[in-house]
């Protein structure tokens, strides 16, 4: 085995850890961090053959968020073959873990597939078995160590409303279509984890001001099964660039 091919299984190794069981148990704030992080950092090779931009096998309508996404009308595609990505991409509908990302990139899947008008309109009837990723209901779901996604109109159901100023690390904030999680505030500004289209479809860290996202319709929930933390963890305090394009400090 080549150490490039060992290393890259080893990572694998350690990342499955985090995801080693389907499981609807209690979940550590620490814990839905490692998972939000180790989304946010993964790194993967993409090849040609993971791009799409046209119909599935299944006659769903695909478009990968790489580069060449630009020639079909959005400037949001980032990842390009024969260069290292870094981040998961937006699936529509996707719920993988890193590895079983890895698995459909071996079988020659599309590395993710955006939300459009399209999609939001047909819903779970346009999620495509041709590709890979995860969104932001399966990305949070994840997190929360659930084992099946909740989709964002289902997670109030499995939470408990909370205040503003009881958001603490693991806790998400919900708007109608979308869920980012929270992991730390810096004044004004909340900084969390979401998979998402700013500034690229893709898993990343977010920076969103207070009033932004109270204007924008987002409100705020804990998971019911979340436990008291256990471990000290290094927040992110440096991240302030907002990644919305019409929100201001």
């Amino acid at each position: 085995m080549k150490l490039l091919d060992f290393s890259k299984a080893l990572v694998l190794l350690l990342l499955s850890a985090l995801f080693i069981s389907c499981r609807s148990r209690m979940q550590t704030p620490e814990q839905a961090f490692h998972v939000a992080q180790a989304y946010a950092d993964f790194e993967w090779m993409p090849e040609q053959r993971h791009i799409r931009h046209g119909k599935d096998k299944k006659g769903v309508t695909v478009h990968t968020p790489d580069k060449t996404l630009k020639d079909h009308g959005d400037n949001r595609g980032w990842w390009e073959p024969g260069v290292t990505a870094k981040g998961m991409p937006y699936k529509w509908g996707g719920f993988d873990t890193p590895k079983t990302f890895m698995q459909g990139l071996e079988k020659g899947k599309k590395a993710g597939d955006i939300a459009s008008p399209y999609k939001i309109q047909n819903d779970d009837a346009v999620v495509s078995q041709g590709s890979v990723g995860v969104d932001c209901s399966g990305f949070v779901s994840r997190c929360w160590g659930l084992c099946k996604p909740v989709s964002t109109k289902d997670l109030p159901s499995i939470s408990d409303s909370i205040t503003w100023e009881e958001l603490s690390m693991g806790d998400i904030l919900l708007k109608r279509g979308h869920v980012v999680m929270f992991v730390t505030r810096k004044e004004n500004v909340i900084i969390g984890y979401e998979s998402g289209a700013f500034p690229s479809w893709r898993v990343r860290r977010f920076a969103m001001t207070i009033n932004y996202m109270k204007n924008d319709g987002y409100s705020t929930w804990r998971y019911r099964n979340m436990k008291e933390p256990k471990e000290s963890i290094q927040k992110p305090q440096d991240d302030v660039k907002l990644c919305r394009p019409d929100d201001r400090l």
